[in-house]
């Protein structure tokens, strides 16, 4: 049978457009009145569905409202791309990243890490995995000759589930290590490659045996073992990745320095478990943008190898490769 590619892609260009239609109503309401912030819009990433995100951050979104004294708003999107595209409007203030959304949107929304999530283990990191089904005939195979190895090799065959284009364990990781770095395109190699969005969907993917394998992290597989145990018990794990940075909190460069100030000790010395365990966080400690780079480091060389995959590079081909080198050495 002839094989079949089905790629489905987000449009940056297209969440900016629709962010800005969701947006506009708004945008007559400045934040603003006379320099002094009157309200402030915090961006939660898609990592699953808005019915289940709202009961987890509404309570953190009221004690931070409470604690610093300005209104707070929670502001969801469908991807990713839709936070990082409101940032870079202005429409949202500070948000919860990933680390490569974050990388994304310190290049183009203003946006500078402040703060890190710690786990309730008091972990500063998390994986990247890559499921699939229980009762599925692969995965006993793949976890014997190690799933990425398996994937690689049987890809024709596969269905596969990355999540989200600026998730950092739904894309990023597993695209690098599985992927770039065993020299294979994914978007030429399966029998069918979707992009599902959030990390809830591709887990559901995978226990409906709508997909055969499915990008995933613990972290986010933890909490569906909560909220859906039934398709939780279907899901098995094949390859897990090395370490990856716990996500960042990020504001906008251009707040207010007392503002900053005021969000800084909140998130600092926010300790309310009945709040803060919900969210799989025990703390938020301080952070910079550098902590961070390992991801861009990723990104970068993803990016390189791309592009050395070519056949007959282009003088545009080499010059972007230099480019890119000269970031990579900038970050050591």
């Amino acid at each position: 049978m002839k094989r079949r590619l089905f790629i489905e892609k987000t449009s940056l260009f297209a969440t900016s457009l629709a962010t800005a239609k969701v947006l506009s109503a708004c945008s007559a309401n400045s934040s603003q009145v006379d320099g002094n912030i009157k309200e402030l819009n915090f961006g939660v990433i898609s990592t699953e569905s808005q019915a289940n995100q709202k009961p987890l951050w509404e309570p953190f979104i009221a004690a931070m409202s409470k604690e610093i004294g300005i209104p707070v708003k929670a502001f969801y999107a469908t991807q990713y791309a839709g936070v990082i595209e409101a940032m870079r409007f202005g429409q949202v203030h500070l948000a919860w990243y990933g680390g490569k959304s974050y990388i994304e949107a310190a290049k183009v929304a203003n946006a500078e890490a402040f703060a890190q999530t710690v786990g309730v283990d008091g972990s500063k990191g998390y994986y990247s995995h890559l499921i699939s089904h229980k009762e599925n005939p692969i995965t006993a195979i793949a976890k014997k000759q190690g799933g990425d190895k398996y994937v690689i090799e049987n890809a024709a065959n596969l269905t596969f589930a990355f999540n989200d284009p600026n998730s950092t364990s739904g894309f990023l990781v597993p695209s690098y290590y599985v992927f770039t770095k065993n020299k294979v395109n994914p978007k030429k190699i399966f029998k069918r490659l979707i992009f599902s969005g959030s990390h809830e969907t591709t887990a559901l993917a995978v226990a409906n045996n709508q997909v055969d394998v499915a990008t995933n992290n613990n972290e986010s597989l933890e909490r569906l073992e909560r909220t859906n145990s039934s398709a939780y018990k279907n899901i098995d794990i094949i390859w897990t990745s090395p370490i990856i940075p716990s996500d960042p909190i990020a504001y906008r460069k251009d707040l207010p320095e007392d503002v900053k100030n005021q969000l800084r000790n909140f998130f600092y010395n926010f300790k309310d478990k009945n709040i803060l365990e919900p969210l799989q966080w025990s703390s938020l400690v301080p952070a910079d943008d550098k902590t961070w780079n390992p991801i861009r480091e990723l990104d970068i060389a993803k990016q390189i190898v791309d592009v050395q995959s070519q056949e007959n590079l282009s003088e545009a081909d080499k010059k972007k490769l230099d480019e890119l080198n000269n970031q990579l050495k900038a970050l050591s």
